[in-house]
């Protein structure tokens, strides 16, 4: 009792302040300062994870020697997915992978409600996966927490579904300003991935939360960029030409590396031993990593490497150390790595890592862009810089896999400090997005719940039906009949009701058929029939029948292509649930258009 007692007046005192709010601070007002709170707990979490995996990491590799291949490239990768894997098992009891496809999911079918765990335990699992070497990244978990935590806040200050929406869009874009220390990546992230619509409401919130973020990595490291790059050669107009053509090859590099991850994916999803798939997703991973040590962790340090003009040092703690003076070993090593570092990261997760495709879709496009480079100059005998070209190659392989080309091309400017590189990081980031569009019309996050139509999107009408569930709209005050019952029968329970449509069923409830008064209407005042007709001679077939578990814009096609007014719901047995009306649909349509669009 002494415990409650004290619990009472903080919980008091909380709704006090609550009710005060409502009353004396205006919800937009308030808004804005929840954004820069979300801001400030999303920039140190991202800070708190990257000082995480630096510590493990540094930990674990600071006895590696660089002039030869190191064992323990097999050894930690796996025991670090294996740590995590009994963590999230036997600790979290959730699916904690894939975080931004759970953001959206949650932005789309979960009213932007995440719990409360999801702001620690992503963050937890990933700094142990990408510290021990697990080839992931760290922004899909920060992408996580930090919408966890802007979801979370929201929750506790009671505020609406759509507010909620704007918060876990500030809390995502803080977690990506804060570690790429990238205000602007991080605001255009939430627009551009995420799909949180630019309105005068929302513009403010993000901005601040963004801006809140990056300046906490400011003050905490510094103002350098996080990848160093001097442009040593200056771009010339002369070599638009191949720009243009890197921007088609990263965006067939992004359909590889999309299409890679997505089959070995549903490859350990077949896999339904746990401990299965952590020996064949850990085997693959080490074995690579062994092989290819840059694809060790988030491969940071062989992007900076090459941004630096240090290009042999990519095989530093390589088994292929002495081959570093080969132009052609190098160009062929990049290749490799280009063409490995989807299986690997594939591989991490299956095992049972947790992390993210953010740092890997950076790292391919580094690799591809230096080697298209290189190549183009060792065979075509032309001068193209390597470390320029390699820049935009992370813009266009970012901007790619992540359907983002304002993202990837402002990611990776604030990245590297390359601002002079602006027009050909546009036409790179433009033309990869152009390119992978003809094949994927969906980004890596988002193509799974676009097939099962639980993705929230720009397009106005397909979000409000996305938004809106069937269960909300089903009316089940219509009177059953059975078959067997005759036309007496029928009309009794005509007087009792309001409707005009009765639906016919089974004893196990299953839904034979439906009566429509307007086709019974010449014979129900005939009482020589009462006893001569039944219910299974006059009721008809509904024009399309429509199940629990449909999502609303494969209702809205049903009802175009029938002319139907009112559809019966069954359930996976076929029994009777009830009807739809496209009156309520519309009316449910309206106000949902009005609650999330109010600006």
């Amino acid at each position: 009792m002494a415990y409650k007692e004290r619990r009472i007046p903080f919980a008091d005192t909380f709704n006090a302040l609550l009710h005060w709010r409502e009353k004396h601070v205006k919800e937009k007002s308030f808004v804005v300062v929840l954004s820069v709170l979300v801001g400030a707990l999303g920039g140190c979490a991202a800070l708190l994870l990257k000082w995480m995996i630096h510590v493990i990491s540094g930990f674990l590799t600071s006895g590696f020697v660089v002039s030869g291949g190191n064992f323990l490239y097999i050894v930690f990768p796996a025991v670090g997915v294996l740590l995590v894997l009994l963590y999230v098992k036997y600790g979290v009891r959730d699916n904690i992978s894939h975080g931004v496809t759970r953001v959206l999911y949650a932005l789309s079918q979960n009213k932007s409600r995440l719990k409360r765990h999801n702001m620690y335990t992503s963050l937890c699992a990933s700094s142990v996966t990408i510290g021990f070497g697990g080839s992931v990244g760290a922004e899909g978990p920060i992408v996580m927490t930090g919408a966890a935590i802007g979801s979370n806040v929201g929750q506790l200050f009671k505020m609406s579904p759509r507010v909620l929406m704007i918060l876990v869009g500030c809390g995502a874009a803080a977690g990506i300003a804060g570690i790429f220390k990238a205000p602007i990546a991080g605001m255009l992230f939430t627009l551009e991935v995420l799909m949180i619509d630019l309105t005068t409401v929302s513009v403010m919130p993000l901005l601040l939360a963004s801006i809140t973020g990056a300046t906490i990595a400011y003050c905490a490291s510094g103002y350098e960029a996080e990848f160093f790059f001097m442009q040593s050669e200056p771009f010339v107009t002369s070599r638009i030409p191949y720009v243009v053509c890197l921007g088609v090859f990263c965006g067939l590099v992004s359909l590889y590396f999309t299409r890679a991850l997505n089959m070995m994916e549903n490859m350990f999803r077949r896999i339904h031993n746990v401990w299965y798939r952590y020996l064949i997703g850990a085997s693959i991973m080490a074995a690579l990593i062994f092989l290819f040590p840059p694809l060790y962790g988030e491969g940071y340090e062989a992007i900076v490497s090459l941004l630096s003009g240090n290009t042999e040092a990519i095989l530093d703690g390589s088994i292929f150390y002495s081959d570093r003076n080969s132009t052609m070993f190098i160009l062929a090593f990049v290749a490799a790595l280009t063409v490995t570092k989807a299986f690997a990261t594939s591989a991490t997760n299956g095992a049972g890592g947790v992390g993210g495709t953010f740092a890997p879709s950076l790292f391919v496009g580094c690799m591809a862009g230096f080697f298209f480079a290189l190549a183009a100059n060792s065979i075509l005998g032309l001068d193209l810089s390597v470390k320029n070209f390699a820049l935009m190659g992370m813009a266009g392989v970012m901007a790619g896999v992540m359907h983002a080309p304002l993202m990837g091309m402002f990611l990776t400017a604030e990245l590297t400090g390359g601002y002079e590189l602006f027009l050909p990081l546009l036409i790179v980031s433009a033309l990869s997005y152009l390119t992978i569009r003809f094949f994927e019309p969906y980004s890596i996050y988002a193509m799974r719940l676009a097939q099962r139509g639980e993705l929230l999107t720009h397009h106005k009408d397909k979000a409000v039906l996305t938004l809106l569930k069937l269960d909300n709209v089903i009316e089940t005050n219509f009177h059953t009949i059975a078959p067997d019952k005759d036309l007496m029968e029928m009309v009794k329970v005509i007087s009792l009701s309001s409707r005009n449509l009765f639906p016919v069923v089974d004893n196990d409830g299953k839904l034979l058929g439906v009566v429509q008064l307007d086709d019974i209407r010449n014979i129900m005042f005939r009482p020589d029939l009462y006893r001569k007709m039944h219910v299974q001679t006059f009721m008809s077939s509904p024009p399309a029948v429509l199940r629990q578990a449909d999502n609303m814009e494969h209702v809205m096609k049903i009802f175009d292509r029938t002319g139907a007014w009112n559809l019966p719901v069954v359930d996976d047995d076929g029994r009777y649930v009830g009807f739809v009306s496209k009156s309520k649909i519309f009316n449910s349509y309206r106000r949902v258009l009005r609650h999330y669009s109010e600006d």
